[in-house]
């Protein structure tokens, strides 16, 4: 397996497909996997996929310090993978926590990025307590009581990131689920074209859209009736609009 380093942590990677770079970066407890299992992969055939697991996540490197999963640190995962590849500036597709590095990004290394995208995420201080909870249960009384919990929030999982779940480093989970600050001070400096989305169900829209109206070069959409969950898995609603945004249409 394609690995970067970035300061001694191994970012798992993988290449598919041939055209202009774009990275996708998952969300939470999530792997690349997901984009293929929801039919982004298929979807985005004209494209050169960048598929990078987080640190913590799938084949990457799994730090039990909270110290290591630092938003200018997952950037910089991201930023040793196009290192690695050669490539100096892609686009960006990140959603929930993925969407949250894709701030990152806008931050840390805006110079490396073409257009971005952002699903299910905005840059504003959001306490993760309820993450913290349930990745405890998960080590106080197994993955199985982790996963009754987890789907009972969310609802049922795919049968891919279920089986991935129950083989996943929750102390690694535990440390990455620290409260994230805020960003909301970069959003009047990205200078690059952004599109920002997320599903009308989503606890996260409201501040999503605030965020997007915020942003000097962004365009929003939502998702009628979706989840935040829902918002990943159906790639048939949300490819279309974003594959317009990336050539320049929308």
């Amino acid at each position: 397996m394609p690995y970067a380093d970035n300061q001694g942590v191994r970012i798992h990677y993988r290449v598919e497909g041939e055209g202009q770079p774009l990275v996708l970066q998952h969300g939470f407890t999530g792997s690349i996997e997901d984009w293929s299992d929801y039919g982004y992969v298929a979807s985005l055939k004209h494209y050169r996929l960048i598929l990078v697991d987080a640190r913590g996540h799938g084949g990457s490197d799994k730090p039990h310090d909270v110290a290591s999963y630092a938003l200018d640190k997952r950037a910089g995962d991201v930023v040793a993978v196009l290192d690695a590849l050669g490539i100096a500036k892609a686009h960006f597709w990140g959603y929930s926590m993925g969407g949250w590095i894709g701030f990152g990004m806008a931050q840390y290394a805006p110079e490396r990025v073409d257009r971005l995208v952002i699903g299910g995420a905005h840059p504003y201080a959001r306490d993760q307590e309820w993450f913290r909870q349930q990745f405890r249960l998960a080590l106080a009384q197994g993955s199985d009581a982790f996963l009754t919990a987890f789907e009972q929030a969310v609802g049922p999982l795919a049968p891919g990131w279920r089986e991935r779940l129950r083989a996943a480093d929750f102390e690694a989970y535990l440390a990455a689920a620290e409260d994230r600050p805020n960003l909301e001070a970069v959003l009047p400096i990205m200078a690059m074209p952004c599109c920002v989305y997320a599903g009308e169900a989503d606890p996260l829209l409201q501040r999503a859209q605030t965020a997007g109206r915020l942003i000097p070069r962004a365009t929003f959409f939502s998702l009628p009736g979706l989840t935040h969950y829902q918002g990943y898995l159906r790639s048939d609603l949300v490819v279309p609009r974003v594959k317009r945004f990336l050539q320049g249409k929308a």
